[in-house]
């Protein structure tokens, strides 16, 4: 890598509590050596997930204002990442945004957030799910879980999963909205194990990473995954080393959390191995 910071627009909302979206996203980056820059969709005084009342600022009108003037300051970026997207406007948005900066040939990485366990966010429909798919078009990588994966597809979710040959298929399907990369994670396997699994369509391979199950989920895992990836991959990281490192470190901090028994709303305590990450990190840099 050059000497000079690598910088990413990350396109996600700030919940000031409760460990998820630009709370975890901007110190994982910058243990990467990354800068982040956000351009947030909403700012929230929690995530949606188990609390009442929640105040709330909506920024979509304003979001388009902060990207123009980016724009004017020639400022430059070497990847934009996207995450949660509450309505159809806020994802045609990020369209433009991405098509504004397309000069430069940044690294997009979308992560479709839509819901989980086969259950999706209230906000979302189907016309939502045809702008996403759009928005996927425009993509390099995607990062949709097993549930966000069925319903890109149109195919019903299968709480136990699915054959592997029909993953791998399900895989190539995305690719085929654009992405050169993709990675679904969350997958349920026999036993109590996740799957996290990637295509590369450049070379036609699958590489996979298998976790032990842990039975509870915590709000932000899914960003950390995506984060980690994405700044690996800018650092030109392999797919394989990519998603190994994210499931590793994910498996640490739920494992952590859930021993400590702090509420699932609060999130994993990432910041216990944001040191052991950075290690890490510099090991790798170091056998490269």
């Amino acid at each position: 890598m050059t000497s000079r910071v690598p910088r990413i627009a990350a396109v996600h909302d700030m919940s000031c509590f409760g460990r998820c979206s630009l709370t975890v996203i901007i110190p994982i980056l910058s243990c990467l050596g990354m800068q982040v820059c956000p351009l947030p969709t909403a700012v929230l005084s929690t995530h949606l997930g188990g609390f009442n009342e929640i105040s709330f600022c909506d920024f979509t009108e304003r979001m388009p204002y902060f990207y123009h003037h980016w724009q004017k300051e020639g400022i430059v970026f070497d990847c934009i990442y996207s995450g949660f997207l509450a309505s159809e406007q806020q994802i045609d948005t990020v369209a433009d945004f991405i098509e504004k900066f397309s000069a430069t040939k940044p690294m997009v990485l979308v992560d479709p957030v839509m819901g989980d366990e086969g259950k999706l966010y209230s906000v979302y429909t189907l016309q939502m799910r045809e702008h996403m798919q759009r928005l996927v078009g425009k993509a390099d990588i995607i990062t949709p879980n097993f549930t966000e994966a069925c319903f890109l597809l149109g195919e019903p979710y299968e709480e136990q999963g699915v054959d592997g040959a029909v993953l791998q298929e399900w895989l190539v399907r995305l690719a085929g909205f654009g992405p050169s990369i993709v990675v679904v994670t969350g997958i349920p396997t026999a036993g109590a194990q996740l799957m996290n699994i990637a295509y590369e369509r450049s070379t036609g391979t699958f590489s996979q990473v298998v976790s032990e199950h842990i039975p509870v989920k915590y709000p932000g895992t899914g960003d950390i995954f995506a984060s980690i990836l994405a700044g690996a991959l800018l650092a030109q990281r392999p797919v394989p080393a990519a998603i190994q490192l994210a499931a590793d470190f994910i498996a640490m901090t739920v494992k952590t959390t859930y021993e400590a028994g702090t509420p699932r709303r609060e999130g994993v305590m990432l910041e216990k191995y944001l040191p052991w990450l950075c290690q890490a990190w510099q090991k790798r840099n170091d056998s490269f």
